[in-house]
């Protein structure tokens, strides 16, 4: 968004904001530095209808109707109302306007969209002399704005600029390394970070290494803390072995309790869930519960209220793979086993729950360990609330694809789970793996490589 500074009026740009855009950001107003938004009334209906429920959408749009409550006050919002900061623009709600050109007749259909493109097309007319721009996360919008003439763009707050930067594996492959250090590391586990790492990779907390010399390798972690590279071994949690180098690296970190927040990206199949849920399963001891969870995106977008049954027959579908991969650890044993018995225990007990992400909304996080499922389905503001919920001893994993979104507002670089990756990187107490190797099946991989 434009950076504020002193222009004059005409210099200034009305934003038309859609309703895509506050679902995604409550606050998404306050973020356009000195320029004037305006709201179409269509918008505000839109919003009326969003926000009854316990989804994001429809905690966004109550949040939104109370800030432009607050920020209107004793004034008509249909006038221009002034933005809380010196820096800020104005804001007004829009009336359906008459406009000598109409977006309904020209795409032959009375919709909502169209209602937004009048209140486009109107402001051209009544601020000849003004810039207008409408902001909207709906791709196809955009599409019929730039047919009618109108400037259209996406929402760029909290967007990251370049994808490719999170796609580091914060794993890094040092060739030509002494056969007497990687000998040193598999004799006493530890050495001086200095020893390997030249002075521009001392600052990269938790990063992950493979060692070769001419004669052999290691796998390797970088405490920053010590001062110190550290041996990574493929060791097992709750009978799940690492098959690769990445997913040792992964399981790693879930096991490392000085590491509080991990992100985890992979395509489908290369065990990113199910590692996460092993190294929880191996630590229970150490919290008070496990929290399994992922956001609810029905398929085609519709409501869930449209399936058979109850809200638990409802929800079923969804909650299915995070169960699928429960009973494949619970069936790595024997029913008769302590370790089979243990994990329907801790279900019975509610010391392991799975749910949809709405239902944990508002609870305290506190010594929980807690997985979020399907990350790059939520919102940078949805990733930031899950995490400012986090008390004393809680560890937090968030896995994902970041280029398998079902939600059609969001993209690679707009997601929560790209969001935080590339926010949160090289801090101390986190770290992110990317897994590269699907490991489901020969069949699954063959999918992933050629379809």
């Amino acid at each position: 968004m434009p950076k504020a500074k002193s222009t004059k009026n005409g210099d200034r740009k009305i934003f038309v904001l859609d309703t895509s855009v506050i679902i995604y950001a409550h606050n998404s107003i306050m973020n356009f530095a000195e320029h004037d938004v305006v709201i179409p009334i269509t918008v505000l209906e839109e919003l009326d209808q969003f926000k009854k429920g316990n989804d994001t959408k429809n905690f966004e749009a109550r949040e939104f109707i109370r800030l432009l409550d607050d920020l209107s006050q004793d004034n008509m919002i249909h006038n221009w109302t002034p933005l809380n900061g010196h820096s800020k623009g104005s804001f007004k709600v829009l009336m359906n306007p008459t406009n000598k050109f109409n977006a309904n007749e020209i795409f032959g259909e009375e919709k909502n969209d169209h209602k937004i493109l009048n209140a486009a097309l109107s402001l051209k007319q009544s601020e000849p002399g003004r810039k207008i721009i409408l902001v909207t996360k709906d791709i196809n919008l955009r599409l019929k704005a730039k047919s009618l003439d109108i400037q259209a763009e996406d929402y760029e707050t909290g967007k990251i600029k370049n994808i490719s930067e999170i796609q580091n594996t914060n794993k890094v492959i040092l060739d030509n390394i002494s056969h007497e250090v990687v000998t040193s590391l598999y004799d006493s586990f530890s050495i001086d970070a200095s020893k390997v790492l030249a002075k521009d990779q001392i600052n990269k907390a938790n990063a992950f290494y493979i060692l070769k010399s001419s004669k052999s390798s290691v796998l390797a972690y970088y405490n920053q803390e010590e001062g110190a590279m550290e041996r990574v071994d493929k060791k097992i949690a709750y009978n799940i072995k690492p098959k690769n180098a990445e997913q040792a690296f992964a399981l790693h970190a879930i096991m490392n309790p000085r590491i509080k927040l991990i992100s985890i990206q992979g395509v489908a199949g290369t065990g990113k869930t199910l590692l996460a849920l092993a190294g929880a399963l191996e630590q229970r001891r150490d919290y008070k519960q496990v929290f399994l969870a992922r956001p609810i995106v029905p398929l085609s977008n519709k409501d869930i209220g449209y399936l058979p049954g109850d809200i638990k027959s409802k929800l079923n579908p969804y909650m299915e793979p995070l169960w699928d991969n429960l009973k494949f650890i619970q069936n790595q044993f024997k029913e008769s086993d302590k370790e089979f018995q243990k994990i329907t225990e801790m279900i019975n007990q509610e010391k392991l729950v799975i749910q949809p992400l709405a239902y944990i909304r508002g609870r305290s996080l506190s010594n929980i360990f807690f997985i979020v499922d399907e990350a790059q389905n939520l919102t940078p503001h949805e990733i930031k609330t899950i995490i400012s919920r986090a008390g004393e001893n809680t560890k937090i994993i968030f896995t994902g694809d970041v280029y398998q979104i079902d939600t059609p507002y969001l993209d690679s670089m707009s997601n929560g789970l790209s969001y935080l990756i590339d926010r949160v990187k090289d801090h101390p107490l986190y770290a992110h793996i990317k897994l590269e190797k699907g490991e489901r099946s020969e069949l699954a991989n063959l999918a992933n490589d050629l379809l």
